[in-house]
């Protein structure tokens, strides 16, 4: 090998073994703390990369969806300014306003719970709502994690 081929190779080094690194972490057993952490940190990121999101406007009258829930638990300030608190009703979803409540009936339990968007997300596809942890427990949840759902748009209180 050629001196500026060995040079080149030095220098390429540390790249290398960082790329080495990312591959191993990635393989690596992940703790449920760590995977509640990576997942709390993605949806963190997420919703900073976005561009602020603009409520849709929906009639009055019941709107609904169906699609695949999922809960959090972990605390932090949502995308309301409010304190997150799963030991209320709350939920996110991408685009409907604050304040909105929902009705989101588990479709294998047949459970249902009313819920008040407070938070963006969630940001997996195919999810059409996160709700709190206690809305979680109302809707039979936590121990599937996700599960079939529809979702009603309830009308404003007068």
């Amino acid at each position: 090998m050629s001196r500026l081929g060995l040079v080149a190779l030095m220098a390429a080094a540390p790249a290398l073994s960082a790329c080495a690194q990312a591959v191993l972490s990635q393989d690596a057993d992940v703790t449920q703390a760590g995977v509640a952490q990576v997942a709390k940190s993605e949806v963190t990121q997420a919703a900073k990369s976005e561009a602020p999101v603009r409520a849709a406007k929906h009639s009055p009258s019941r709107h609904s969806s169906y699609g695949l829930v999922s809960y959090y638990s972990y605390g932090g300030q949502t995308a309301s300014g409010e304190q997150f608190d799963p030991g209320k009703l709350t939920a996110a979803h991408r685009t409907l306003p604050f304040g909105t409540r929902l009705q989101v009936t588990n479709l294998a339990s047949g459970r249902s719970v009313v819920v008040r968007i407070n938070d963006r997300g969630p940001f997996i596809k195919g999810r059409v709502v996160d709700v709190s942890y206690e809305a979680a427990k109302e809707l039979d949840l936590l121990d599937t994690g996700v599960a079939k759902v529809k979702v009603e748009v309830l009308p404003r209180p007068q």
